[in-house]
């Protein structure tokens, strides 16, 4: 079986320790010469300098393709467009194009009068400067705010026709979830690639909690196992979630799937042993960084 094309998503740091930790990160993980590596915006762009720092010292240091996350949420047009501007003035040229989630306290999104309105605005003004590469999310399982599957998928492909290249997906346990997604887009008539957004289970309850935000089944499978690991302790739970993590991507790259992005929390350790399982290892000459 091929190895895979694996990408990676970071969070920018809040604290000193935080940053330390997003370093470490960057430096286990860099040596596996991902296609690029994310940098996620707080919700209701509340780290958007930190995500601006995390983004360009990443490139700098690392050498490593950033693809900078950007949302519509409590700022102009005027002033997205400035960052995009600030980020292909330091070399920045990918960027996820998202709605965002709503700022913190509010129930749902709401666009700023001067702003964008929603993620195909905002894509297709960064695709009218032509010299930026833009990926977007994509929904296996219905969004929170969505009416339905098929409006899911409709919308994927305005945002595609709208200038995107490529969609990553929320996680999701099974690859039936992702398999089924798939067939619906391409007979939707989507031809950009779908790159499976995987998650390494690094804790149970906090998996748990990230499903409920984001509408993404816990399989009772899933949940049984997790439950009868933690009877055995933390060693039993992170062979079991390397196991099922490691069984997942194997599946979907049976069934063609040739990119997987992982979402790492910024903690390398678990990502890292699954890309080795998948025969992902470390660029020659490189090893010295991790």
């Amino acid at each position: 079986m091929p190895a895979p094309r694996v990408s990676f998503e970071f969070f920018p740091p809040k604290t000193l320790e935080a940053s330390f930790k997003l370093w470490e990160t960057a430096r286990a993980l860099a040596p596996l010469a991902p296609d690029f590596v994310s940098v996620t915006y707080g919700a209701g762009g509340t780290t958007r300098k930190l995500t601006h720092e995390a983004v360009t010292t990443i490139n700098r240091q690392f050498g490593l393709e950033v693809a900078a996350h950007l949302t519509c949420v409590e700022a102009t047009r005027a002033e997205t467009l400035e960052i995009v501007q600030s980020y292909a003035d330091a070399g920045i040229r990918e960027i996820v194009a998202l709605r965002g989630d709503a700022p913190k306290g509010a129930k749902r999104f709401t666009p700023h009068p001067e702003g964008f309105a929603h993620s195909i605005e905002l894509i297709e003004a960064i695709a009218a400067r032509g010299d930026m590469t833009i990926r977007v999310g994509a929904y296996p399982e219905p969004h929170p705010d969505s009416t339905g599957p098929e409006a899911d998928i409709a919308w994927l492909k305005r945002k595609i026709d709208a200038g995107a290249s490529s969609a990553i997906t929320q996680f999701f346990f099974e690859p039936d979830t992702f398999f089924r997604f798939r067939d619906r887009c391409v007979a939707a008539g989507i031809e950009a690639p779908i790159i499976p957004g995987i998650l390494p289970v690094q804790s149970w309850a906090g998996t748990r909690r990230f499903a409920a935000t984001c509408n993404t089944t816990v399989p009772d499978w899933a949940e049984q196992a997790f439950q009868l690991a933690a009877l055995d302790g933390p060693e039993a739970e992170r062979a079991l979630a390397t196991s099922l993590c490691v069984d997942l991507c194997e599946t979907l790259i049976a069934g063609g799937v040739d990119r997987l992005h992982f979402y790492t929390l910024n903690r390398p350790e678990l990502t890292r042993d699954v890309c080795a399982a998948l025969g992902v290892h470390p660029a020659r000459g490189l090893d010295a960084v991790a």
